[in-house]
């Protein structure tokens, strides 16, 4: 079970959290996100190396500016969070991964994802809401086993350690690992790391019974 850790925002939480050993970091290029890192290139924060891979966040942004923050911090992967089409996906699929989000709710139509199937590394499954993201809320995962495509998914949304056990409870060969971000913080952007560590000790238990890829 892979563990993405999102909306990083500040140089030396982020280094505290990587030393947690997740699998993901992710940064956010959104302006109307409280987690929002900004356009302009920090210094402090492009020179990080992680063990971690790194992920850049967006939201309908340009491929041109994508690719410039690619290549300014070294990015490993995006995550595309708005209606970026499967042309876009396979285009910067050739210099990283990719992770699609969705927003999803009780009426998802499932078939929106069969465009992506060989364009995407990973999907993301978020809760549906106009914040694309970090809400706070989740959404009932039982609907996810009406996905039957092949691209291993994460899973978003209001995940805490109160329901963290609920949603590894959850039965599906695609179920690759699980995006936390607003549970676990102490303020936006700003992680908290006791939070982190039950979580990442729950997730990683020997005695938990977790779908692997």
């Amino acid at each position: 079970m892979k563990i993405k850790v999102c909306g990083m925002k500040f140089p030396e939480n982020i280094r505290q959290v990587a030393a947690l050993q997740p699998d993901y970091l992710g940064l956010i290029f959104y302006p109307h996100s409280p987690r929002f890192v900004g356009y302009d290139p920090n210094k402090e924060l492009t020179e990080l190396r992680l063990p971690a891979k790194k992920v850049g966040v967006f939201v309908d942004k340009d491929f041109s500016t994508i690719k410039n923050i690619i290549q300014l911090y070294q990015f490993d992967a995006v995550q595309l969070h708005g209606n970026e089409p499967a042309e876009t996906c396979a285009a910067l699929r050739k210099s990283v991964e990719v992770i699609k989000a969705f927003g999803i709710d009780g009426n998802f139509d499932f078939n929106l994802l069969n465009n992506y199937e060989d364009k995407v590394d990973y999907f993301l499954f978020d809760t549906k809401t106009d914040v694309h993201g970090g809400s706070g809320k989740t959404f009932n995962w039982q609907v996810l086993q009406n996905y039957n495509l092949k691209t291993p998914f994460f899973i978003s949304g209001g995940l805490n350690n109160e329901n963290l056990a609920a949603v590894l409870k959850l039965k599906h060969p695609a179920f690759y690992g699980v995006d936390l971000n607003s549970g676990f913080e102490t303020a936006p952007g700003l992680k908290d790391l006791e939070k982190l560590k039950e979580a990442f000790g729950l997730i990683r238990s020997p005695n938990a019974v977790l779908p692997s890829k």
